[in-house]
């Protein structure tokens, strides 16, 4: 049986503006992730808390704002909050015997998410930092697969409830039976699940996406939707149109972050169709909130046979008349 839905009032004492602000932290970020955690929705007006959700976890939540709040001497970071956060996990499952279920995946540590290049550090640090990011450049630069390690290490850390990964290579199929349709994007989004199967392996990548905590899908079918405490990540974004891509930028809600991948060379649209990827560049260069880098050759990691056997093409290509 469901347990019902319940509105939780809390006032926390003693009054204290900076320990509210500590709890809180900046533009009440810290409440956001606890909302997050708990699957709750945390509204604020001074020091009252209105809490919103399944009862348990609303019940759960309250109590862990409340002794979070004498505890905030000092600004809290995030990783106190986390380090809070499973500390009041392993209590309630003593306690209980249950536990706020958490993600099926180690976080990354700090070393392993790193780029290999000055650009591939400077786009995990754009990932980090803003809620929007474009990655821009050839291909085997890194570019989706950083955007979806990040995916993985920030849902490892509940920083997030779902990762979303899309591509609008399979949108001709959208006519098509739903046999026929699964037939004909399963290949065209094997990239991504490869991603997955290489981070996490087949196994959680399957159970996550059961779970619905991934999903894989074409970019036709976010529209109408607004999708909050999710990272989405976005390939091949140069084969999107204009539309298609204000579309996807305006799905974004809150707690959300996305990342958009694309190779402004390698557009393959119907003659005279302008680029999503190119206009998003031309309009969005300098609004708020959003990070551009730029790949380029210089950031290719590949293996070392097929750098040679690239070069040994390059240069019979160029000998050729």
């Amino acid at each position: 049986m469901n347990t019902p839905s319940r509105h939780l009032a809390i006032t926390l004492q003693p009054p204290d503006k900076q320990l509210l602000q500590n709890l809180c932290g900046p533009l009440d970020e810290n409440l956001r992730h606890i909302e997050t955690h708990f699957n709750v929705a945390v509204a604020r007006r001074g020091g009252q808390l209105r809490i919103s959700g399944n009862a348990e976890l609303s019940a759960l939540a309250a109590e862990f704002l409340q002794n979070l709040y004498i505890l905030a001497s000092q600004p809290l970071s995030l990783e106190d909050l986390q380090q809070n956060l499973i500390e009041m996990n392993h209590r309630t499952q003593e306690s209980t015997g249950q536990a706020i279920e958490p993600t099926e995946i180690e976080p990354k540590r700090s070393k392993s998410l790193h780029g290999h290049t000055p650009n591939q550090a400077a786009y995990l640090k754009n990932i980090q930092t803003h809620d929007v990011t474009f990655g821009i450049g050839p291909a085997d630069t890194g570019k989706m697969y950083l955007a979806i390690s990040a995916a993985v290490d920030t849902l490892a850390r509940d920083e997030v409830k779902r990762i979303i990964l899309v591509r609008p290579s399979a949108e001709k199929f959208c006519c098509l039976s739903p046999w026929e349709l699964s037939q004909k994007i399963t290949p065209s989004l094997r990239p991504l699940y490869d991603v997955l199967h290489d981070l996490i392996g087949f196994e959680k990548t399957t159970k996550l996406c059961k779970k619905q905590q991934i999903e894989v899908s074409p970019l036709k079918y976010l529209q109408g939707r607004t999708l909050n405490h999710a990272f989405i990540v976005m390939d091949e974004a140069q084969n999107t149109t204009p539309q298609e891509m204000k579309m996807f930028l305006t799905r974004i809600g809150v707690g959300t972050k996305a990342v958009i991948t694309g190779d402004i060379n390698r557009i393959n649209l119907p003659a005279g169709e302008k680029s999503g990827l190119v206009e998003a560049r031309q309009v969005l260069t300098g609004v708020s909130g959003l990070a551009f880098t730029d790949f380029s050759a210089d950031d290719v990691v590949c293996q070392p046979v097929v750098m040679r056997i690239v070069k040994a093409y390059k240069k019979h290509g160029a000998a050729t008349p």
